[in-house]
């Protein structure tokens, strides 16, 4: 049976369905460097992407020359992947039980989805669809709060988005699951977008897609009013909104 804090979790996890179309519009891509660092620089490789949402992990990883399938829960968001990226398989599936072959994938990759998978089974499916000498790899944006309005940003929306974004005790637990070496990098992508733009793609966080529709408006109209209102974003048409990128590859040993 599932306490309070677990059924929030799985509440968020499965709101990502209903704010699809603006996930896959809104949300910022990974760096190819830190990609690339996630999957070596091997020969073409078969890459499983779990919790794919949109593809916008799938789209990096094959425009580094590798053969991907796409793993999501929300049917709606693998939808908009496939519109995307018609190259790219698909599957509805969780990293729990994956619906893949044994030994079918050189390496396993996550974006900005890890903190959504339960360790002890997900570890145990990724080593069954990982083929020796297979890697794990695992990668999040966060945005930089060393630019004062972001830090203003971050500090608004805190109490709503606590416990959303992954931290190292994530990556920790899948190391230990996985006897598994960890070698990270950290990179940054920078998105240039409109103060709506921002206030968007707040909106498609899995902690304000749970909202009531009121609560919804009422917690975005404050976003409005500090991008409004900041004098970092103060009539400001663009912003430039920048991310800082850490990659974490796990190699079983």
């Amino acid at each position: 049976m599932t306490g309070p804090d677990e059924d929030v979790l799985q509440a968020r996890a499965r709101s990502f369905g209903s704010v699809a179309a603006g996930y896959a519009a809104l949300r910022p891509s990974y760096p190819a460097d830190a990609v690339g660092f996630l999957l070596g620089r091997r020969r073409p490789r078969d890459v499983l992407d779990l919790g794919a949402g949109t593809g916008l992990l799938a789209e990096v990883v094959l425009g580094l020359g590798h053969r991907v399938r796409a793993v999501d829960p929300a049917p709606e968001m693998l939808a908009e992947l496939a519109a995307r990226l018609p190259a790219v398989a698909t599957a509805v599936g969780t990293a729990e039980s994956i619906p893949a072959d044994d030994a079918s994938a050189d390496a396993v990759v996550a974006g900005q989805a890890a903190h959504w998978f339960d360790p002890p089974p997900a570890a145990r499916e990724i080593h069954r669809v990982l083929r020796p000498g297979g890697v794990l790899g695992l990668v999040w944006n966060t945005r930089d709060d060393r630019v004062p309005w972001i830090a203003a940003l971050e500090e608004l929306i805190a109490d709503e988005a606590r416990g959303h974004e992954a931290d190292r005790g994530v990556v920790d637990r899948f190391a230990e699951e996985l006897a598994a070496d960890v070698q990270v990098v950290e990179s940054a992508v920078v998105q240039r977008v409109t103060p709506e733009d921002v206030v968007g793609g707040i909106a498609t966080r899995s902690y304000v897609a749970v909202m009531d529709d009121a609560g919804r408006r009422e917690f975005l109209a404050r976003i409005r009013d500090l991008l409004a209102d900041h004098p970092g974003t103060r009539g400001r048409q663009e912003l430039e909104l920048p991310y800082r990128t850490h990659a974490y590859r796990l190699t079983p040993r």
